[in-house]
C-alpha cells in the first residue's frame, strides 16, 4: 500500500489519501464490496476510490473505471466494485487502457501500484475518464450486488457476518421501502432452505435480550442479529446462504 500512495502522492501532491480498510480477507471480493459499499457514501463528492481484492491480477480481467452520480471507482473488473457503484448510480463505465496514464513498466501481479494508482491519480489531477479507454456496458455484475423482488419474496443473499455475529445481507433499505416495510412488523424468511420467523425493528434494544431480530442496519442493508447474542451461530448460516424475506401484516 505504501507504494501505491507513493505513485499517487508523485503524481498528484494534492491528492488526501484515506484508507477505508486493510483487513479484507485475501481474495474475499464480496467481504471487500461490502466494505467498499458501506464507506464510501461518507466521502465527499466526486472522491475517487480505488480498491484493489484481485485474485485474477495478470489475466485477462480487465482494470476499470466507474464513473457514478457522486463518484468515481477504480479497480478490477471482478464485481469489487459493483455493490458501491451501483448504490451511488451507475453513468459510464470505461476499461483502463491507455498506457500513457500508467506507470512505465507494469508489472503482471501488481496492477495496484502500476495501474490503478497511476489511474486514480491523473483523474483526481482532472484527465476526463474517456481519455482512459473506451466504454463499456458488458462489465461483470456478481450475484451479491443486487436483490431480486420475486413472487415469494425479496430474493437475496448473505454478504457479511460482522464480528458480533449479524448476519447481514445485500437486501438494501430501498429494496424494504419498496415492498412497504415498516417496523414493527413480522417478517418470514427462508435462509439456507430452514424456515424462520421474527420481529423487524428498529433497534437491537426492541426485543428482549437473546431473542432473534430483523432490521436495517447502520450501512443501509437488512441485518438478521440476536440481541446481545450471535445470529450467525443461532441460525446456522454463512456468508453466500441465499435468502428469501416476506412480509406479514404490521403490527
Amino acid at each position: 500500500m505504501a507504494e501505491m500512495k507513493a505513485v499517487i502522492m508523485g503524481i498528484c501532491p494534492r491528492a488526501r489519501i484515506v484508507d477505508i480498510s486493510h483487513l479484507v480477507e485475501k481474495f474475499n471480493i464480496r467481504m471487500g464490496a461490502f466494505l467498499l459499499a458501506s464507506a464510501t457514501r461518507y466521502f465527499p463528492k466526486g472522491t475517487v476510490h480505488v480498491a484493489v481484492v484481485d485474485p485474477g491480477v495478470g489475466t485477462k480481467r480487465r482494470p476499470l473505471l466507474v464513473k457514478t452520480k457522486d463518484a468515481f471507482y477504480i479497480g478490477p473488473d471482478n464485481g469489487l466494485l459493483i455493490l458501491a457503484a451501483q448504490r451511488d448510480g451507475i453513468q459510464q463505465v470505461y476499461e483502463i487502457t491507455n498506457t500513457e496514464l500508467m506507470l512505465p513498466t507494469v508489472s503482471h501481479t501488481f496492477h495496484g501500484r502500476d495501474v490503478f494508482a497511476p489511474a486514480a491519480a491523473h483523474l483526481a489531477n482532472g484527465t476526463p475518464p474517456h481519455d482512459f479507454g473506451d466504454r463499456i456496458n458488458n462489465y461483470f455484475v456478481p450475484r451479491f450486488a443486487k436483490a431480486e423482488l420475486r413472487t415469494e419474496g425479496l430474493r437475496g443473499e448473505v454478504l457479511h457476518i460482522d464480528d458480533f455475529g449479524n448476519v447481514i445481507t445485500n437486501i438494501t433499505r430501498v429494496n424494504l421501502q419498496k415492498v412497504g416495510a415498516k417496523p414493527p412488523q413480522m417478517i418470514s424468511l427462508s435462509l439456507n432452505n430452514k424456515a424462520h420467523r421474527m420481529l423487524f425493528v428498529e433497534v437491537y434494544g426492541d426485543v428482549s435480550n437473546k431473542s432473534t431480530l430483523a432490521l436495517t442496519g447502520s450501512h443501509g442493508f437488512l441485518e438478521f442479529a440476536v440481541n446481545q447474542g450471535n445470529a450467525s451461530r443461532t441460525l446456522k448460516t454463512k456468508v453466500g446462504d441465499a435468502v428469501t424475506v416476506s412480509l406479514q401484516r404490521a403490527l
